[in-house]
């Protein structure tokens, strides 16, 4: 059971990996300014405009460092079971995720 749980993880970690490396060419211009509206209006409710925090936990580059891209994408597209945070699954591609989880690391504007 370790074993199969291990080689799940891997095999998670590696689609995230090649979800990240993909997620500009998948992302196009047209899909950036509406993933940036997104996260301006509907992830700027809870986490706050300036993404400093509020209901939801700041979205800085320097409170996020030290998690790892799959554990945002993650959060992003399942949510987090038992907060306000809601799945996005039905709305972002895991390319869309990872290009946000790539912009929130820049300190989006």
């Amino acid at each position: 059971m370790r074993i199969a749980a291990r080689a799940l993880s891997v095999v998670a970690a590696l689609a995230c990996a090649a979800a990240i490396a993909a997620s500009d060419a998948a992302v196009d211009a047209a899909r950036q300014a509406e993933l940036r509206h997104l996260l301006e209006q509907d992830c700027g409710s809870c986490h706050g405009m300036t993404r400093k925090g509020g209901l939801g936990p700041a979205l800085l580059p320097q409170s996020l460092a030290g998690k790892p891209d799959e554990l945002l994408i993650a959060t992003i597209l399942h949510g987090r079971p038992g907060t306000a945070m809601p799945p996005w699954k039905g709305q972002l591609s895991e390319a869309d995720a990872a290009w946000l989880v790539r912009l929130l690391r820049q300190g989006a504007e």
